[in-house]
Parts: structure tokens; sequence; C-alpha cells
């Protein structure tokens, strides 16, 4: 019988991990990628004696798959993926690839912001009791964990690009953490297009399965009213009582699931802030649905400390304290950065820009803003929105200057924050490489 031809495009993290499941799982597979792979990604290639190119896509060896695996990087309107659909050949993400090849309970966490943070602090609480892995848009490959064979469950941090190429993945567990306008380049400029991607996540769910979801969060109340969903809802908020799900009350977290009942003071979380608040009630009502025992919860809720790259303390400096916020790169994130900011600021905002609406942040910018460091190609938009409203706007070349300036701009008790608002690809590799070029230029200050 001849084997199924695979066709991974891309030749980073999600496609070396799917080539790799594809080989154990029989497919012939070939790695196609426009740019240049990575060293470590070309070493496991090689050392897994597979097929595969750099710096261009060789046709013939494409359109003739069984099925084509394409990193989330890659827009839907690539020529190559456009040539893919109109010959009929299925395009589907790593996600959708690697979970039919796994019996293990599926925990899939998305949302606009706090999706990171959330799956994070998700793995922590279960890492003690369950057989657990944490993968997807964070750490390594799901596919090549999948071939591992040896995890139980996943704690899968899901964007919306790897939603959109599923069809039959459905976790057990679906978490939406929020709603705000994000990628909506990559969505003809259309924010329902973004949210039904989002949404995506309950699709295939069933009535034995779990969605939890921001109540506070409109768009996501608007979109239920009009859809249906099969999975059992578990709503969390911090402004209404739930009679299932998760609420606050008397400065506490009450957390109801059928019988059982679970609280936590909020004043003993290990991360603050409301957002935060958020994320530990998504992650709690996770963990008790998976009977992780109370007193393992409230041990890891307290002593979490957070991701990199996300409202990350740095360096105090001449009393200035400088946050990397690398992770914000969309304007909600930025709202909440800014909303936790309590002294005057200094902003390092910029990048390419997504279809931002900045609105929303001028009464913060306003009050708190002394001064905006620009760091990206084309800052024009940024100048226009801010510009009545901050004296000082500088524009820098890289992260080294943009450091520096912020170092002479920044006075006592004053706090320089990187929290960009936009996407990293001008300058940097990605939003982690922009966050460790910050902390490296602070540390030499």
């Amino acid at each position: 019988m001849k084997k199924q031809r695979l066709v991974i495009l891309g030749g980073g993290e999600s496609g070396v991990g799917t080539a790799i499941l594809g080989k154990q799982k029989g497919f012939e597979v070939f790695v196609s990628d426009f740019g240049s792979i990575k060293e470590k990604y070309k070493k496991v290639l090689i050392h897994n004696e597979l097929d595969w190119e750099e710096g261009g896509h060789t046709e013939a060896k494409i359109l003739d798959a069984d099925v084509v695996m394409k990193s989330p990087g890659i827009p839907d309107n690539a020529p190559i993926v456009q040539k893919l659909t109109d010959n009929g050949v299925k395009v589907i993400s790593e996600i959708e690839f690697a979970a039919q090849f796994t019996k293990a309970t599926l925990i899939g966490i998305t949302g606009s912001n706090g999706k990171t943070t959330t799956a994070s602090l998700t793995y922590a609480l279960l890492k003690d009791e369950l057989n657990v892995a944490l993968g997807g848009n964070i750490g390594k490959s799901f596919a090549e964990q999948v071939s591992e064979e040896k995890y139980e469950n996943f704690v899968l941090e899901l964007s919306s690009f790897q939603l959109d190429g599923i069809e039959t993945f459905a976790p057990h567990i679906a978490v939406l953490t929020n709603l705000s306008p994000d990628h909506l380049d990559r969505y003809d400029y259309k924010y329902e297009k973004y949210i039904a991607s989002k949404f995506r996540i309950t699709e295939n769910q069933t009535e034995d399965d779990y969605f939890i979801y921001d109540a506070d969060d409109s768009e996501i109340n608007k979109w239920l009213q009009n859809h249906e969903i099969k999975a059992k809802k578990l709503p969390f908020s911090l402004q209404n009582e739930v009679k299932q799900g998760a609420y606050i009350k008397n400065k506490e977290i009450i957390l109801t699931i059928d019988n059982t009942q679970h609280t936590m003071p909020i004043a003993q979380l290990g991360l603050q802030g409301q957002h935060n608040t958020k994320n530990a009630m998504a992650a709690t009502t996770i963990a008790t649905l998976l009977k992780i025992r109370k007193a393992t919860i409230r041990e890891s809720l307290e002593g979490f400390q957070g991701v990199e790259h996300r409202l990350e303390k740095v360096l105090k400096i001449n009393n200035v304290m400088y946050i990397n916020d690398s992770k914000a790169t969309n304007v909600n994130a930025t709202f909440y950065a800014l909303d936790s900011v309590k002294t005057p600021t200094v902003w390092i905002v910029g990048g390419v820009d997504k279809g931002n609406d900045y609105t929303e942040l001028l009464p913060l910018v306003n009050e708190k803003v002394k001064a905006i460091i620009c760091l990206g190609v084309d800052n024009e938009k940024i100048k226009r929105a801010f510009g009545n409203i901050v004296d000082l706007i500088v524009e820098t070349a890289g992260m080294q200057e943009a450091v520096k300036v912020a170092y002479k701009v920044a006075e006592r008790n004053d706090t320089v924050l990187l929290s960009p608002c936009c996407a990293s690809f001008d300058l940097f590799e990605n939003y982690e490489d922009r966050g460790r070029q910050f902390k490296e230029a602070v540390r030499h200050l």
C-alpha cells in the first residue's frame, strides 16, 4: 500500500514536531520552508532522516500531498496555500494533525489575552497530581510530545491561527479567556471573523465536554446568545454571582461545580491584578474538573509567579522600575499593562501594526504616560494617536537605543514599560527575542 504523503510548510517548532510524528505514523514526510530553517531544527530533521528544503517551495514536491500541515505564521492567502486549496488538498494545523494520534485528555485555552498565563498556571496546578504536558503555542511542539506516547493530559495554548486549521479537534475542556481585536490583518480587518475563529475551539465539543469563559466579556456573551454550544458552560465573573462556575464575593474567589465548592482569598494569589484573578479562576475551574486536591490548587495559586515577557519586573535602577511586557502584542494587553502600573511611565511601544485602534488607551496614556519611545519601522499611527496628549515622543532604531533613551528620560519613582501593542516581526524574530533584547539592554545600563 502506498504511503500517504504529508507535506509540512514551515520548519519551526510545530513543523519539525509534526514531521517527527508523521514519520512515526508511517507517512512519507517532506518539510518545506520559504525562509531559512534554524540550525537546531535542521539537526533534528537530519537526525530523523527527514526530507526537507529551505529558501523556497518546490511546487512539484508539495502539490501532490495527501495532507498539508501549515505552520500558524503562514497566512491562508500565501500563494502556495492558495494553490493547495485550489487543488483540493487538505491544509490543517499541527493541533488537528496531532490530536488524532492521542487518547489523552485535551485542555485547549484560547483568547486574545491571558492565554499563556492561564495555560502556564493550569499546568502548574495539574503537574503534581497528573501526568501532563504543556504545548500548542507555548513550549515544546504538541505533535512531538504526542510522538513520545507518555502523556495522559495536555494543556494547549491555542492561537486563532491554529484553530483556523482544525476539522475534528475537540478539547474535553475549552477555555476562552476574553476577546479584543487582534490579528485583524489576517481576518480582512473584520472583527467578527476573528471572533468566529476563536469560537472554533468549541465546534466539535459534545455534551460531555466543558466550556469555561469570561462572563463579563460582552463579545463572548453576544456570541453565546446567537450560537448554540453543546458543551457544559462554566462562566467566571468578577461582577456577578454565577450558579455554576466562579465569581468574587468578599474578596474571595468562589468556585462551584456540581456540589463541590472551593474558595480562595484574592490577597493570597501569587499574581495580582484583575486580569490575573480571571486567569486564576479559569485555571482553578480546570483543576477542579480534573479532581485536583484543594490543598494542591491553593499552594500552586499562591506560589505561581507568572510567565516570562508578561509584566515581568526586570530591574530597579536609580529607583526606576523596568518592566518587560513584550508579550503585549495588541491594544487590550497593553491596556492591562498600563492599568497595572501605578507610577509615571515611560512607554516603549511599536512594531508591526495589526489593525490597532488606540482609542481605548487614550485615558490611561493621558493619566500615566510622560514619554513615548517608538520601536518600529513605521510609527506614524502611534504619533497620530498620542501626539496631542504626550509631550515627548521619540523614534528609535532598535532596542538598545530605546532603552538608553528611556534611561535618560525616566526620573526617580518612574516606570519604564516595554508593552509594544504590536507584532515584533519588523525588528525581531518574535516577542521572546524582543523581550530578551530589552532585558539585556536594561542589564547593560
